[in-house]
């Protein structure tokens, strides 16, 4: 990394080095990003759910820091992207439910305060758009710079209903930026009256007790949320939860302690309800994240060797995701040989060669912020051993069932349901459990998850609905030591599909990448386009 004069990075651009020339016009960009009208339309309608007298309030994501004077690469909070299509740090937005008056300007309905032009600093750490930029290339309609929301005059006192949702708690306090985001998050705070007791730990236990108190397990996942955090036990509406004894009783709790006026349960409900259902313009982004990640899926297929390792495997997925466009990984990529396929989120990706082991690769391609979630198992050998190939088979089967269960109107759980069933039944034939109840500890996660901004998206969790994207993920895992026969032991495969929820059933979005043993043991034998991409070794 570049640094001024052999001064560390903090230093970059005194004010000693004059502006740069301002060049005529910017390189061109892709030009299928989610368009103005978009989130335009997203904030009008977040806009007309509001109460009467109230105001949405959402904060940029934090800069976070890698080390040193090195930051990770920046990414916005989803719900600030999806509002506004705006990528840069330290900003916030406003949704009022009546015209206001900010800034001076009579008739407001949305605000976006943001970071400011310097042309010196961008010429270090890239272009940025500014108020100006953010009103003409975005559609606010109303932008100031960031360190004039302080002094906005937001009569703050005035709305019945503040809706916020996880104020950023990480932030760094910049003592040269008097408008960063730990600024930002404070001056609301004290305009706001929001007092220094407020505990996000404690307010997250009271919102979900408010969403799922009455959903089956829900007072033992609250006792083990005091475990982590003792103070949500003080809660009243938590003492009250737990005390009652019956569904009546929790219904009564629940409703005995609303949110208050500073009200962070509401505006997440909301955006769960409205980025849950995904409108054409998005699925177009998703449909791309997911072909590539399948394309990756293939491709690397086509190239595994027993001699390769696991993280030569996934700089080949992510080359891919590269040579296609896609700017990031939805999440980090997974993926395990053998013994490391059993681990479910299994991200260290080091193990030098994959000898005959299956390997199991989740990975997933990030399109303009939409995230793909592709999951295959192959053997480097290019052929399924016996014992493999009768769990892989298993697996697929209960994929297969989970499938059938995605309709509109069906329990959110059905795939889910459906997907345990076909593993239980079939691990009880197979020998490697003794009662059907015993399958947790080979299948012990679920089968589905929302899809989108987020690789674990918003959503309401009711009833499937179309326009929904779920994934499909059955997996079996079986770690050495296991009570069964060690025939089966280091044995871990998960197959996940990524299924648009349609007016009659599903759509598999991801069925590019071949799912079925004879499939990939034939795509395997296939020559790869990258099989000519060979360095020359460092002796």
């Amino acid at each position: 990394m570049l640094g001024l004069a052999g001064f560390p990075a903090v230093a970059q651009q005194p004010a000693s080095v004059p502006e740069p020339i301002t060049a005529a016009a910017p390189p061109a960009r892709p030009t299928d990003f989610l368009s103005p009208a978009f989130h335009k339309q997203r904030r009008e309608l977040l806009r007309a759910q509001l109460p009467a007298r109230g105001v949405a309030v959402l904060f940029a994501a934090p800069v976070r820091n890698r080390a040193n004077d090195v930051d990770y690469v920046y990414h916005q909070n989803p719900d600030f992207h999806y509002l506004t299509g705006y990528e840069e740090p330290d900003a916030v937005l406003l949704l009022f439910k009546e015209p206001r008056t900010v800034g001076g300007q009579p008739g407001v309905t949305e605000a976006l305060f943001t970071q400011p032009r310097n042309p010196a600093r961008e010429s270090w750490t890239g272009r940025r758009l500014g108020a100006a930029g953010a009103k003409n290339q975005l559609g606010l309609q109303f932008t100031a710079d960031n360190k004039d929301f302080a002094a906005a005059g937001i009569s703050w006192a005035d709305f019945d209903k503040v809706l916020f949702d996880n104020l950023p708690t990480d932030t760094r306090d910049d003592s040269r930026n008097p408008a960063d985001l730990h600024n930002l998050v404070a001056t609301f705070r004290q305009q706001a009256g929001l007092t220094t007791g407020y505990n996000a730990a404690v307010s997250d236990a009271e919102n979900m007790t408010r969403r799922y108190g009455l959903r089956p397990g829900a007072a033992g996942f609250i006792n083990q949320a005091i475990k982590e955090t003792p103070e949500i036990a003080a809660s009243p509406l938590i003492k009250d939860f737990l005390a009652a004894t019956t569904d009546a009783a929790r219904k009564k709790a629940i409703e005995a302690h609303p949110p208050g006026r500073l009200d962070d349960a509401t505006l997440s409900e909301k955006l769960d309800e409205l980025r849950a259902v995904k409108t054409p313009e998005e699925l177009a982004l998703l449909r791309r994240a997911i072909r590539i990640s399948a394309q990756g899926q293939r491709e690397v297929m086509k190239l595994l060797r027993s001699d390769m390792g696991e993280m030569e495997v996934q700089g080949l997925h992510e080359y891919v995701y590269r040579r296609y466009g896609a700017e990031f990984q939805g999440y980090p990529s997974i993926v395990g040989g053998g013994a490391n396929g059993c681990i479910l989120h299994y991200e260290t990706n080091d193990r030098q060669r994959l000898d005959n082991d299956l390997v199991l690769m989740d990975c997933g391609a990030e399109y303009h912020g939409y995230s793909a979630d592709v999951t295959r198992t192959a053997p480097p050998s290019g052929q399924f051993s016996p014992a493999q190939r009768q769990i892989y088979e298993l697996v697929l089967a209960a994929q297969e069932a989970g499938f059938a269960a995605c309709k509109p109107g069906a329990d959110f759980n059905a795939p889910n349901k459906a997907t345990q069933d076909v593993v239980a039944a079939g691990l009880l034939k197979l020998g490697i459990i003794k009662k059907k109840e015993e399958f947790r500890q080979y299948y012990p996660h679920g089968a589905s998850h929302y899809l989108g901004l987020d690789v674990h998206d918003r959503g309401n969790y009711g009833p499937l609905a179309a326009g929904n994207v779920i994934t499909v993920e059955p997996g079996i895992y079986i770690p050495a030591g296991s009570p069964c026969d060690p025939k089966w032991w280091n044995i871990g495969v998960r197959i996940e599909d990524d299924a648009l929820i349609t007016a009659t059933g599903y759509e598999n979005l991801s069925a590019e990448a071949p799912r079925t043993v004879a499939d990939i043991e034939k795509l395997m034998a296939e020559p790869s386009a990258l099989e000519g991409f060979k360095l020359p070794d460092l002796k």
